[in-house]
């Protein structure tokens, strides 16, 4: 290979020699053609040979932007949805679309036209993930009122939203909702929501507060409600499930304890759909 030549350069040579290669009568005039060809790319003679003899004529054409599927009213309806769904990953947020857009039109949050609640329905959570990508870059942050545990991560191992393949009962993602509103400040209640990962199971727990006593005292009330043993426990990294105690007692009773990533939500997503899921056919969103 010749130094100093692109392969954005060789490729072009390539094209320009095709033709007439080709179309070359004799031997002689393709001989005359290769000597050319591989003194200038400094490719082996059977090499450019097979290039010569085997490669594709390319012809360009020119790209045309891919027409607009959804219009304006769609993707507004979309946000709006999202919005009321917590800003949850498409993936999670488009089997529950039709009882989200039920439930907001019911209590007339959200007014479509027949064309646009079928374009909506219809559309797949890779399209909605695309059209959400400039809402999640420019919407700020949610309230949160998860704090990081002290105990040290490294003890409990991380588990993701891919690594999720138990087909039978008994592997729990909870999560800890906090019903302050949009303030945060002051008192108010929780609630802890353990969702069974296989059979979609979920039991709703208030708590006064979110001390690790009261959270490990509602998993221990948990358990006696699951009409199966309970195996595994995945939570977030809030010091209400990060603790000394809670590790203690997972060990004691033989549950496997893993915790999620750090602001990912969909590390816990089973627990957050469910979780919006009853907001919805409550009315509550």
């Amino acid at each position: 290979m010749r130094e100093g030549m692109s392969l954005q350069t060789r490729r072009e040579l390539l094209e320009h020699m095709l033709p007439q290669y080709r179309e070359a009568s004799t031997v002689k005039k393709k001989s005359k053609l290769l000597d050319a060809f591989t003194a200038s790319t400094g490719y082996n003679r059977k090499y450019a040979m097979g290039l010569l003899n085997h490669a594709k004529v390319e012809q360009s054409t020119p790209q045309r932007p891919r027409p607009r599927h959804y219009g304006p009213e769609v993707q507004h309806a979309l946000f709006l949805v999202w919005h009321a769904a917590n800003r949850i990953c498409a993936k999670r947020l488009i089997p529950f679309l039709p009882t989200l857009v039920e439930a907001l039109e019911r209590h007339e949050h959200l007014h479509i036209s027949e064309e646009c609640r079928r374009q909506l329905l219809s559309m797949s959570a890779a399209t909605a993930d695309r059209l959400l990508r400039s809402q999640r870059t420019r919407g700020q942050r949610g309230l949160s009122t998860t704090r990081s545990g002290t105990l040290l991560k490294q003890q409990i191992p991380v588990r993701t939203f891919e690594a999720w393949e138990e087909t039978r009962p008994g592997f729990l993602e909870a999560d800890l909702v906090a019903h302050g509103g949009a303030d945060i400040e002051g008192g108010y209640l929780y609630t802890l929501t353990p969702t069974d990962v296989a059979t979609g199971w979920t039991e709703c727990l208030p708590l006064m507060h979110r001390s690790q006593e009261a959270v490990l005292a509602a998993i221990q009330r948990a358990r006696t409600l699951f009409p199966f043993s309970v195996l595994g426990i995945d939570t977030d990294n809030g010091g209400e499930f990060i603790n000394e105690v809670m590790v203690a007692y997972c060990e004691q009773e033989h549950i496997t304890f893993t915790r999620g990533r750090p602001y990912q939500k969909r590390d816990q997503c089973n627990a957050l759909a469910k979780k919006w899921r009853n907001c919805a056919s409550s009315g509550r969103v």
